[in-house]
C-alpha cells in the first residue's frame, strides 16, 4: 500500500518560501494524484492544491493561486509544494493524500474527492515574525 511521508516544514517570516515534499513509497507515483491539504488550529482541513496522475494537470485554492507551485519529480518519487510570499495564515499542518488510477485533479471538487485516509503524518508550517 502507497505510503506518503510529507516535509520540509518549518517557521519561516512573513514573505518568506519554504518548499514541502512529499515522498512516496512506491515508484509508480506517476499513476497517482497527489494532493496538498492544510489544516490550522481550530480550524477546518482546506484543499490548497494537486497534481493529477497521469497527465500533471494542476489545481490551486483561490488563497494560495499565483504563490503556491505544485510540481512532481517521478525519478524521486517525491511531489514538491513550493510556496513563495507566505502569509501568517498559510501557518498549519500540511498534508499530503494520493488517488490512484490515473485521478485527475482539476478542481476543488476533485481535490475534496481524493481519499485524505492516505495522508501522511504532516508537516508543521509556521509564518510569523
Amino acid at each position: 500500500q502507497l505510503q506518503l511521508v510529507e516535509s520540509g516544514g518549518g517557521l519561516v517570516q512573513p514573505g518568506g518560501s519554504l518548499r514541502l515534499s512529499c515522498a512516496a513509497s512506491e515508484s509508480t507515483l506517476e499513476n497517482y494524484a497527489i494532493g496538498w491539504f492544510r489544516q490550522a488550529p481550530g480550524k477546518e482541513r482546506e484543499g490548497v492544491s494537486c497534481i493529477s496522475g497521469g497527465d500533471d494537470s494542476t489545481y490551486y485554492a483561490d488563497s494560495v493561486q499565483g504563490r503556491f507551485t505544485i510540481s512532481r519529480d517521478n525519478a524521486k518519487n517525491t511531489v514538491y509544494l513550493q510556496m513563495n510570499s507566505l502569509k501568517p495564515e498559510d501557518t498549519a499542518v500540511y498534508y499530503c493524500a494520493a488517488e490512484g488510477g490515473g485521478y485527475v485533479c482539476y478542481d476543488g471538487v476533485s481535490l475534496y474527492g481524493m481519499d485524505y485516509s492516505r495522508r501522511g503524518k504532516g508537516t508543521l508550517v509556521t509564518v510569523s515574525s
